[in-house]
């Protein structure tokens, strides 16, 4: 199988540079290397243009519209492989890891995605928690990550994390990221829209956590500053996260988990018992994330129902169409 491999990158030449040599250094060989750069990141550029092309196959590609769902979506177009491995320009492919996402690809044409553990260091920190539960959307709609912390057997999942994610090309067709997505940058959840959008079809989604990166989260330059609170990057969090799952839930899931969002929500996208589990700690920035948690639940209620308005006008007119 051939492999392609793309990175979107934004102002982190030296990051970029740390993972483009582990892409050397794999046991199996990338075929193809798609870097997504913006056309403002003139630093990245001339690293680029220094970058020795006996190296790896490597093919950049330019874009102007900010945010990991453009730049990602614009690797699509040029992907020449049978497997597509996406991963982060702050994260470090182990040596087997494209080997490792073929055997799964390989055995079993049901696959759709596989994904594996990210292991995050905060500076020279190895965050080095375990957890068995990963990758999982609840009945209440509640979504589990704990991508970083896996442990544990292959097995089945219903969302997988960008920095450590492969599809089967012949799975993603025409799919592409969803442009909706609010951000100017991270665009949080962009990865969970499209793996249950495969998993709908049919797809299955597999992780397993023997498929190693090493994850240096760095600098980002938006609003999202990860662990700083930022009000506007969490309503952008929680719109996303509400957009997509009204979407991929039942009418009946819908209502539970809008009622779970705001009566209780968690730790990141807070409801009510979650603010005054917090408040006595956090006081003013837990009333203010309550605040962002509940714009960012309504806005993105707002957008699904217009999308369902849109949708039903659309049909009515056709059904009229055909009638007449």
């Amino acid at each position: 199988m051939r492999n392609t491999v793309l990175i979107p990158t934004y102002r982190r030449p030296q990051d970029l540079a740390r993972c483009l040599k582990a892409l050397q250094q794999q046991t199996k060989s990338v075929e193809q290397a798609i870097v997504v750069v913006r056309d403002t990141d003139t630093e990245t550029q001339q690293f680029l243009q220094q970058f020795p092309p006996h190296l790896l196959p490597l093919q950049i590609v330019t874009v102007t519209q900010p945010g990991v769902v453009a730049a990602l979506n614009a690797g699509l177009a040029q992907v020449r492989g049978d497997i597509l491995s996406i991963t982060d320009d702050d994260a470090v492919p182990h040596p087997d890891w494209l080997a490792k996402i073929n055997t799964h690809f390989s055995v079993n044409y049901a696959i759709g995605g596989v994904g594996g553990r990210d292991w995050v260091y905060q500076g020279d920190k190895l965050e080095n928690g375990s957890c068995s539960t990963v990758g999982k959307l609840q009945w209440c709609g509640r979504v589990i990550g704990n991508h970083h912390l896996g442990i544990g057997a292959p097995r089945e999942v219903d969302v997988l994390k960008g920095v450590n994610m492969s599809f089967r090309t012949q799975a993603i067709g025409k799919l592409r990221f969803d442009d909706r997505m609010q951000g100017t940058g991270a665009q949080v959840h962009f990865e969970m829209s499209f793996a249950l959008t495969l998993k709908r079809a049919g797809w299955k989604m597999i992780y397993d956590p023997s498929i190693a990166v090493d994850h240096y989260p760095a600098q980002r330059f938006d609003e999202d500053q990860r662990h700083n609170f930022n009000d506007t990057a969490l309503i952008n969090l929680v719109h996303n996260e509400t957009l997509i799952l009204l979407e991929h839930l039942s009418p009946l899931r819908q209502i539970v988990f809008l009622s779970w969002s705001i009566l209780v929500g968690t730790r990141e996208s807070l409801g009510i018992c979650q603010w005054l589990r917090l408040f006595p700690q956090q006081r003013e920035i837990a009333t203010k994330k309550l605040r962002a948690s509940l714009q960012g639940r309504w806005l993105g209620y707002q957008k699904y129902r217009n999308i369902e308005k849109h949708n039903l006008v659309g049909v009515r007119s056709q059904e009229s169409g055909v009638r007449s």
